[in-house]
């Protein structure tokens, strides 16, 4: 039986949902509760693409239930992460590309989440230049965003942008696909939420927040820069009584949206950016974390005289994040590899660490290629005999020679101050 494009009800084409595959394909990803994987997909595309095309371009089309995992937050806790079959991904890439190419012209140059030719550096440097400016900043934290997402008020938000019906349909379906939670049973959503990990929901939470506050915090308040990326958002003030203010007035915009700030991360932070200025009272915050990076007074040469600024730097959160996963690695056991081995299989993730972390101050990179390089002297002693009974010094002694030697082995050994 022939389908003919331009029968069918709702306007998706055979080329949008093979350009979505192809998307999908190199973000890589696994399997949802179907079990089906990428590879599954790619090597018969007209098995499951075209069966996907027919159903989303009839209106006949319904997602499977999201698979949910828990993932470490890094503090203890841990973040369910959703994650739909790969057919639903590939469905929600359609819908999300339309969408996005429809509404971010609308959008608000402050918001850098999940948006083309933005990104989180961007939204660092802006914050760290804003910080300089005005002397009080509002770190928000809204309690379980992606968990408390109002429907209606989401559907709403999206209606605001555009009149598509295919797309609000199937935004509908999405937001109320059930969840099957990791010992298998099966939840359906109570009219709030949509799962973290969707390829859909970083633009739906863009269309959210941009309602609920980008447009009501430059209507109210336009004096007030601020930076949003997705739901971690700064807002910076002049003076403390206008941040108690303004905290109190965007406490009670969430709340009539139903959503939350978490009182205990939500604070109001001092930026202090000079040795003297000090206000006449007790400072509970000089400092705040954002995208990773810390915020914080510290030295800094400008127009060759050292002066006190409010700079960001890689958080101390992030270092013991990545070090964890390097105790994890267990790299000290990998003794049946040479170095150069086990520096090409770290290659990509140390350059990955300092292409984010070392745009702004890579010097305080130092603490973490710090403890790389204690694993690498680990690995040293259990890699040659000689080593294992001599005090820990020449183990270290002979990797500062191989660093020496090779200063491009590793890719944090390309510079000087990260070599062992």
């Amino acid at each position: 039986m022939i389908f003919n494009e331009e029968h069918k009800s709702q306007p998706i084409t055979k080329l949008q949902v093979n350009d979505a595959f192809k998307k999908i394909k190199a973000n890589k990803g696994s399997a949802g509760v179907d079990g089906i994987t990428i590879e599954t997909v790619s090597n018969n595309p007209r098995k499951y693409l075209y069966p996907l095309w027919n159903r989303m371009a009839s209106g006949s089309y319904f997602p499977k239930p999201v698979r949910q995992v828990l993932i470490s937050k890094g503090n203890g806790k841990m973040r369910p992460l959703g994650i739909p079959t790969v057919l639903d991904r590939v469905a929600q890439q359609v819908i999300a590309a339309e969408l996005e190419n429809d509404v971010d012209k609308y959008f608000s140059p402050n918001s850098f989440g999940y948006r083309p030719n933005k990104s989180a550096h961007q939204a660092i440097e802006q914050c760290r230049i804003n910080c300089m400016k005005s002397s009080w900043v509002i770190d928000l934290d809204i309690k379980g965003f992606f968990d408390n997402i109002d429907h209606e008020l989401l559907l709403k938000s999206v209606a605001h942008y555009t009149q598509k019906k295919h797309i609000l349909l199937y935004v509908k379906r999405w937001i109320e696909a059930a969840v099957e939670l990791p010992d298998g049973t099966i939840k359906h959503p109570q009219g709030k939420g949509t799962p973290q990990g969707g390829v859909i929901s970083p633009v739906l939470a863009n269309i959210f927040m941009d309602i609920v506050f980008d447009k009501w915090i430059s209507k109210r308040n336009p004096e007030n820069s601020f930076e949003r990326y997705a739901d971690d958002i700064i807002v910076h003030c002049k003076n403390i009584k206008e941040a108690l203010r303004l905290l109190e007035a965007i406490k009670e915009r969430f709340s009539t949206c139903k959503l939350e700030l978490n009182r205990e991360k939500t604070k109001i932070v001092y930026c202090r950016r000079n040795q003297k200025r000090q206000p006449p009272f007790k400072v509970y915050y000089q400092k705040f974390d954002f995208l990773g990076y810390t915020f914080k007074p510290r030295m800094e040469m400008k127009g060759g005289k050292i002066r006190m600024g409010f700079t960001p730097a890689i958080s101390q959160k992030s270092i013991s994040r990545i070090t964890a996963d390097l105790f994890r690695m267990k790299i000290h056991r990998w003794v049946h590899f040479p170095l150069s081995k086990i520096a090409a299989l770290l290659r990509l993730k140390i350059r990955g660490w300092l292409n984010y972390y070392g745009v702004f101050r890579k010097s305080e990179m130092r603490r973490l290629f710090k403890v790389l390089n204690q694993r690498l002297v680990k690995w040293v002693r259990n890699k040659y005999k000689r080593f294992k009974r001599k005090h820990w010094y020449y183990a270290l002694k002979h990797l500062k020679g191989t660093a020496k030697s090779y200063p491009n082995m590793f890719e944090h050994w390309k510079y000087e101050g990260f070599r062992p």
